[in-house]
């Protein structure tokens, strides 16, 4: 059995998600969210050719020729006219509260850039004000609410709350970084 990697003697990075990911993207999904993305979800969203990118830690595995590696969490995107929308950003229940979600935006506001848009979208559940909280200290600002845009217990909906981000060259690299 190997070790998790340490937070503290970690290597972080970024790379493209793939259909080979999705065991590791589904086993962090439904312990994130009470109504998780399917498969089908990813597979058609790699598929689509949306940007995919997946948070990893990664250790020097002790008397191994190897390194341990952790999904800490992901993201998936999709790139529109002079706009980007987040569709999925997700960190690991465990990891949640270290600065992980950041960095994911962080490298999305980058692609971003590299694509030339100029705005970010995504929408956030209303209850979820931990989340809420992350993206109005990162810059996006709230711009509208899509009434019962996602399943709640009961067979009830939830409302999104729409926000916005816009960039520009001195929007990248910030205090919360």
């Amino acid at each position: 059995m190997s070790a998790r990697p340490n937070p503290q003697q970690a290597t972080l990075t970024l790379r493209p998600m793939s259909v080979a990911d999705l065991d590791t993207v589904m086993a962090i999904e439904p312990r994130a969210y009470p109504y998780p993305w399917s498969r089908g979800n990813f597979t058609d969203s790699l598929a689509s050719g949306y940007l995919a990118w997946m948070l990893e830690a990664s250790t020097e595995a002790p008397r191994r020729a190897e390194r341990d590696t952790e999904c800490l969490g992901y993201y998936v995107a999709m790139l529109g006219f002079e706009e980007m929308h987040l569709l999925n950003i997700t960190v690991k229940p465990e990891a949640q509260g270290r600065g992980h979600a950041v960095s994911l935006l962080n490298h999305l506001a980058e692609r971003s850039r590299e694509a030339q848009v100029h705005s970010l979208w995504l929408e956030v559940r209303r209850s979820n004000a931990r989340a809420r909280a992350v993206y109005q200290r990162w810059g996006f600002a709230e711009m509208g609410v899509r009434r019962g845009y996602y399943p709640a217990a009961g067979g009830q909906r939830e409302d999104a709350v729409l926000m916005s981000w816009r960039l520009n060259q001195e929007s990248l690299g910030h205090a919360l970084d």
